[in-house]
């Protein structure tokens, strides 16, 4: 059998129409015979492109108002039928079933009618039966059938027919393999969605679709490969982000400008949060951004070289000025103004990512984590916890400052890896201890690095992710000089810490929400 297959019948039917006459023109100048339905037919013949209705070359008309238009044998024994099998062309002749050498089909916009919120019944008239058929007997029959899925394969096959005067077959293998990729992540968009439908958080399957964004250098290091896809629902962050330039993002500069945003997302005032290792190593809360970025940057200026810094607001000029006197990695924001991008452009290789928007850190979702022969799954750690839900343990309450300066800490130590303890002062971080075996030298690291840093620690807050087990975790933040503690309580020996705390004169509140990170 020939590498190289001539189209002669072509069966189009799509509902991403880029494209779509251009292509169709280019069939007709090779002399293909084209095929089409509903919208796609009317489409082609407004254009002035000779095309026959599915429903002539079947001689079964459309019905169930458009539910079954190609689910007939004419249609997939012309995609199916085997062209090297003489008993397969003997039956297909004998049944009136002519060859079809290509499929073009794009799916109903399924998930995109879920993510508009759209009626269960619309989206039930927006599940695809026909076409996913169709796709998939043009994949199975890939030695015979060229089959595409999207707009961006229609180049590929006019480029081959200029070419060879046909598809050839590894061209048809890697559509086959793209298209059993497509109809793979359109069941599991339904699947999903019907899960929920039925208040079923964990189903019994679950699926994981993506869509391949960028194939990166190289992984966390250089002998591994990686990959960035994107996955519904939308949410701001790098998956919606805009290079405004620089080099090309790194596996781990995804990692950590994933964190960096999430983590500024938290707080609604102008922040900047400088993330290094994907734990933040300075985060501040001002007037303006310009002003958090030099509170964040006091914090550990060592660390915040080579860093990842994200804003909640517009990059503006000042604050890019600021920002380029270091080296940095990455800046996301969900804008700038042109005069910050001009100010940038200097620094070639600094990458500058904008979202249009902030993620809602409220908003549910699900996280998961690769195991060995495995992974779990979690809803997003989307806890924040206000005011009024502190519980004060301690003979002294905090102050109306030292509150507002707890509930910061606190949703700081969320984006750090446990065991996390984090000082702060004035809405600003004074030390960040992350990712220790033991909240006490947690508590000691966070304590020495704001002091190497010259910051002055007295009369500050410190937050810790979980409940301290014994004292000795907050005798040593006391010792750095903190006069009131927010945690999340729950020891068998939450008595003693808080004795702890009385004997030392400061103020503690428990908020029964832990923030363990991984």
């Amino acid at each position: 059998m020939s590498d190289i297959v001539r189209i002669r019948r072509a069966l189009i039917s799509v509902s991403d129409k880029t494209g779509l006459v251009e292509f169709a023109r280019a069939l007709e100048a090779h002399g293909v015979e084209i095929l089409s339905t509903g919208g796609s037919a009317k489409a082609l013949r407004d254009a002035g492109v000779p095309v026959r209705e599915v429903s002539d070359h079947t001689g079964f008309p459309e019905i169930l108002d458009g539910r079954v238009k190609t689910l007939v044998p004419q249609v997939h024994g012309g995609i199916l039928g085997r062209r090297d099998l003489p008993e397969h062309l003997a039956q297909m002749e004998s049944h009136n079933i002519a060859p079809i050498d290509l499929v073009a089909v794009n799916l109903y916009p399924f998930e995109a009618t879920v993510a508009r919120g759209a009626a269960f019944e619309d989206c039930i008239e927006n599940i695809d039966i026909g076409g996913p058929a169709m796709i998939r007997s043009a994949a199975k029959n890939h030695t015979s059938v060229a089959v595409l899925t999207a707009p961006e394969h229609f180049a590929t096959i006019i480029a081959e027919l200029n070419e060879h005067g046909g598809t050839r077959l590894a061209t048809r293998r890697a559509l086959a393999a793209a298209a059993y990729g497509r109809t793979a992540a359109y069941d599991a968009a339904i699947s999903t969605w019907f899960a929920a439908q039925n208040g079923v958080e964990y189903p019994a399957t679950f699926t994981i679709a993506g869509q391949l964004k960028q194939t990166l250098r190289y992984g966390e290091n250089p002998h591994q490969s990686a990959a960035f896809y994107t996955a519904a629902p939308a949410r701001f962050g790098v998956a919606t982000a805009t290079q405004v330039q620089g080099k090309e993002l790194s596996y781990n500069n995804f990692n950590d400008t994933d964190a960096a945003y999430e983590c500024v997302a938290e707080f609604a005032e102008p922040t900047v949060v400088i993330v290094k290792h994907a734990n933040p190593c300075g985060i501040a809360t001002a007037a303006c951004v310009a002003d958090a970025w030099d509170a964040a940057l006091a914090c550990d200026p060592v660390s915040a070289f080579g860093g990842i810094v994200a804003l909640n607001r517009p990059l503006d000029e000042a604050t890019a000025t600021k920002i380029s006197s270091i080296f940095t990695e990455v800046i996301i924001a969900p804008e700038a103004t042109q005069g910050a991008i001009d100010i940038l452009a200097a620094k070639k290789n600094l990458r500058l990512l904008l979202t249009g928007g902030l993620p809602d850190p409220a908003e549910a979702g699900t996280t998961f984590k690769s195991l060995a022969g495995g992974f779990l799954l979690q809803s997003r750690d989307a806890g924040r916890i206000t005011p009024h839900e502190l519980k004060i343990v301690t003979k002294r309450a905090p102050t109306p400052a030292e509150i507002e300066d707890l509930i910061f800490a606190f949703r700081v130590c969320k984006h750090v890896k446990s065991n996390a303890i984090v000082y702060a002062k004035n809405r600003a971080t004074l030390g960040v201890g992350a990712g220790q075996m033991n909240r006490v030298d947690s508590a000691r690291i966070a304590a020495w690095r704001g002091a190497a840093a010259g910051l002055d620690f007295t009369g500050c807050v410190v937050a810790s992710d979980a409940f301290f087990p014994f004292a000795d975790g907050l005798e040593a933040a006391i010792s750095a000089g903190a006069k009131a503690v927010i945690q999340p309580g729950g020891s068998i020996r939450d008595a003693e810490v808080i004795a702890a705390a009385d004997a030392a004169g400061i103020a503690m509140v428990f908020t029964n929400m832990r923030h363990f990170r991984h």
